[in-house]
């Protein structure tokens, strides 16, 4: 899991830290006894903290396991987000019964869509259901109050239920305020027929998977035929549903996307001088890093930039989660990164029909390599 392995002796702890980069890196200190917990960490400068940890002791009550640890294990990074999920993968592997309460991952609010419901709705979570399963999601959402907003304003241009229950349709039955405001289709007492619930349960996925535009065409076609037909009233009124539109769609973040879609490029520095590291999100999965030189060999002199991006992200395994839990870890390893308020590196999301934005990616490598932000400003912070 770690590329570096070093012995620790006591009596020449000054070859040990000598060895260990002054830079970031993940490590793991082992002690001789295979019983004995590994201590697992990250940190900014591997160097000092070695000293910390494993230098001649203090009077003080600061951890020191210099009698302790014969084997250290570390990793440079080249960014805090490859440390984390470098961090991550380690304690996965070496804690895998309470790897999740070390990391304290808090998971990304999620829109699902119950499409293994009869009569299908819309709701928050922050769990995957089954992989394979009928049910759509979307997201990472920053949290659950954006999600729950932008869920409530979308389907207010919907008739979908809101209820939770399991529906049983009874004529007899009274309905709801919705009903009653000629917002919902009522399929719980009828008020429809199956298919037309389906067509608009259709809509619904149309919509969230076109991150709303579908509605802004279906709309704007509609209020365009009125005014040509000279319903005006009509059209002042469809109008003001685009107006109505588009601060909900403000809302939604760009890397919102149907999860099993989600795909994407991530761009961060390196560890290895003269590149930079990339990270691939496919289908919500994280994989990597791999480092990219800045120069091209001798053998790719003659290749374009775009050409040489093209076959190092060819060279990337394919990802392929054991289960939904490690999808969910994944989003929420995602959701920290994109949603900082300052952070390092860039992401290029996919489009499921033109794919990468190549040229718009090769410019992005530019500026993380020269550490600037998309702006052209210095980074802030990492």
């Amino acid at each position: 899991m770690l590329a570096e392995r070093i012995e620790f002796v006591p009596t020449r702890d000054a070859e040990a830290f000598a060895f260990a980069p002054a830079a970031p890196a993940v490590f793991l200190l082992r002690s001789g006894d295979p019983h004995t917990e590994p201590y697992v960490s990250k940190t900014a400068n591997l160097r000092r903290r070695l000293h910390r940890l494993l230098g001649p002791p203090e009077h003080s009550r600061r951890l020191n396991l210099r009698d302790r640890v014969r084997w250290i294990e570390f990793t440079a990074t080249g960014s805090d987000f490859e440390s984390g999920f470098l961090l991550y993968r380690t304690l996965r592997a070496a804690f895998p019964k309470s790897y999740s309460d070390r990391l304290r991952l808090r998971f990304a609010p999620l829109l699902k869509l119950h499409l293994e419901n009869q009569y299908p709705r819309a709701s928050i979570t922050t769990r995957l259901g089954r992989l394979g399963g009928q049910s759509l999601y979307y997201g990472p959402f920053p949290s659950r109050a954006s999600a729950e907003k932008f869920a409530n304003d979308s389907l207010d241009f919907f008739k979908m239920r809101r209820c939770v229950d399991d529906l049983h349709p009874d004529p007899n039955f009274a309905g709801c305020i919705y009903s009653e405001m000629k917002r919902c289709l009522a399929p719980c007492f009828k008020g429809c027929s199956d298919e037309d619930y389906q067509a608009e349960v259709a809509r619904l996925q149309t919509y969230l998977n076109t991150a709303g535009d579908s509605l802004v065409r279906e709309i704007t076609q509609q209020r365009d035929q009125a005014s040509m037909n000279l319903e005006f009233e009509n059209a002042a009124a469809l109008h003001a549903s685009v107006e109505k539109l588009k601060p909900v769609l403000n809302q939604l973040p760009e890397i919102v996307r149907r999860i099993d879609q989600l795909a994407a490029i991530i761009v961060q520095p390196s560890a290895v001088p003269e590149s930079v590291t990339f990270f691939s999100i496919d289908a919500g999965l994280i994989t990597g890093p791999l480092s990219f030189p800045i120069q091209s060999t001798e053998h790719s002199k003659s290749q374009s930039m775009e050409s040489r991006v093209q076959a190092t992200l060819a060279t990337l395994p394919p990802a392929s989660a054991k289960g939904a839990l490690e999808t969910m870890e994944h989003l929420a390893l995602l959701k920290r990164w994109y949603y900082r308020s300052t952070r390092t590196g860039e992401i290029f999301l996919a489009d499921s029909r033109l794919g990468l934005p190549l040229r718009r990616l090769v410019r992005g490598i530019a500026r993380v390599y020269r550490g600037e932000t998309p702006d052209g400003g210095n980074r802030i912070g990492n």
